[in-house]
Formats: C-alpha cells, sequence, structure tokens
C-alpha cells in the first residue's frame, strides 16, 4: 500500500509539475551526507511519518455483495492512514529551487487526490478516493524544523504533502441465508372460535 503512494506521487510529479524536464524524484533521507553526494536536479519525496486519520474513521459493519447482489458477508469498514511527506527541491540556485516548489504547490492544487489512473492494484481496489492534503499546519506535537533536525541537515523551504489512504485489512465475518419474503398459505378448513360461556343469574331469595 505505501509503495503504490509512493510510485503514484512519482507518476504526478513527473507529470503535473515538471512536464518532461529533466529532474530526478527521488524517496531518500535529505540527511546531510546525502545532500553533499547530489549532482543533478532533484525532487525528494521523503515519507517520515505514519499515523491513523481519527478523523475519517466510520463505526458498524459493510456489507460484502456477490455478483447477484446478495449479502454474503460483513466486514469493518475501512482504517485511513496519513501517509507524511517533505517534498524538496535541490538545484544549485535557490531560485531555481523556488520555480521547482512553486509548480509543486500548483501541481498539487490541482489534483485534491491521486488520479485514479495512476493507482496500484490494491488502492484501485478500494475504489475509494486517495486525498491529498498540501501546506497544512503542522500537528501540535511536531514542528517541520524537528524534522529537518532529526535529519541531521539544515532547515530548508519544503512542502508537506499528506496523503489519507483507506486499508481494507479487516476480518470479514460470514453471513447467514437471506430471508425469503412473501406469506405463507396453509390450507385446510378453520375451525371458528369457541363460544364464550354466559353469565349465570342466580334468583334473589
Amino acid at each position: 500500500m505505501i509503495h503504490e503512494v509512493d510510485e503514484s506521487l512519482r507518476t504526478l510529479v513527473r507529470a503535473g509539475a515538471l512536464a518532461g524536464a529533466d529532474v530526478d524524484v527521488v524517496l531518500d533521507a535529505p540527511t546531510r551526507e546525502w545532500a553533499a553526494r547530489r549532482n543533478t536536479p532533484t525532487v525528494n519525496l521523503y515519507l517520515y511519518d505514519i499515523r491513523e486519520d481519527v478523523r475519517r474513521g466510520s463505526r458498524g459493519r459493510q456489507n460484502v455483495y456477490d455478483e447477484q447482489g446478495t449479502v454474503v458477508a460483513r466486514t469493518l469498514p475501512p482504517r485511513y492512514f496519513k501517509l507524511s511527506y517533505l517534498i524538496s527541491a535541490w538545484t544549485q540556485r535557490p531560485e531555481d529551487e523556488h520555480r521547482l516548489l512553486s509548480a509543486l504547490l500548483v501541481c498539487f492544487l490541482r489534483h485534491p487526490a491521486l488520479p485514479a489512473d495512476s493507482l496500484g492494484p490494491a488502492l484501485a481496489a478500494t475504489g475509494l478516493p486517495i486525498p491529498i492534503g498540501i501546506a497544512l499546519p503542522p500537528p501540535e506535537d511536531r514542528a517541520f524544523a524537528d524534522v529537518w533536525t532529526a535529519l541531521g541537515g539544515e532547515l530548508k523551504p519544503s512542502l508537506d504533502v499528506v496523503v489519507s489512504v483507506p486499508v481494507t485489512a479487516a476480518p470479514v465475518y460470514p453471513a447467514g441465508p437471506p430471508v425469503e419474503d412473501g406469506l405463507v398459505l396453509r390450507s385446510g378448513a378453520l375451525e371458528p372460535p369457541a363460544a364464550a360461556p354466559r353469565p349465570v343469574r342466580r334468583r334473589a331469595r
């Protein structure tokens, strides 16, 4: 599932932001050592955080249907997980990096979800949209400067992209046979109801 999101983001960036430019798109951790080895224009899509998107959660069970539309099983609804990517541009000049970041920002604003034709088989099988959030405020327990510090590098302008991915790995519970609709008619004479007993009157003496 995660590797399919990686490839979908790569495809989206190459087609929607780079437009055939000779720029590498990598998933490496942008550490100080990595930056020193880099010698070509690069867009880095670094996955730095995975956590459940509890706002998109739902309760109850969902029906599973066969080809005839009959309920054959029930399962739990999908759970969504937020994959957070730190997206940065690396060139020889800051001006070129800013142009790349501008193109990336516009690209993601034009695509509120991963394009359906770029999804891998597991994501496509869910039949659900894969929303994308761009440049949202960071969670209260984390700042982007902390991410760069953990990587051992200097603070650099970057975009934070969050992809909410549905995961359908839930147990499946078989359903019982369907209930047949309609009335059941039984033949035979019906006995009349028994008459109620008459009250007994006593003569006063």
